[in-house]
């Protein structure tokens, strides 16, 4: 992973954890269950935002590594790999 995408990657981590533990008071303290579901989705976002930004830093350098390489055994599994990862077949 390239370092400053490890830091962006990090920044949101932390973000996802504090809203996280914020769902978690809200839960103790019985808040109302609309709430809660709207932070969950808040979370389910920010996630898929993270996740975003792994798979492109993954794409430029993993991937484009591997598609540049000789190897197609290296290249097949690479494409592979994402299709699993982005909701293809499973092995």
């Amino acid at each position: 992973m390239k370092p400053d995408t490890k830091t962006v990657a990090m920044k949101r981590l932390a973000r996802i954890e504090g809203q996280v533990r914020g769902i978690a008071r809200m839960v103790e303290e019985d808040r109302y269950c609309i709430d809660v579901v709207r932070q969950v989705q808040a979370i389910k976002s920010a996630l898929g935002g993270l996740e975003g930004v792994i798979l492109d830093d993954h794409l430029g350098t993993c991937v484009e590594d591997a598609l540049a390489g000789s190897s197609l055994e290296v290249r097949r599994a690479k494409v592979e790999e994402l299709v699993g990862v982005l909701g293809g077949r499973k092995k």
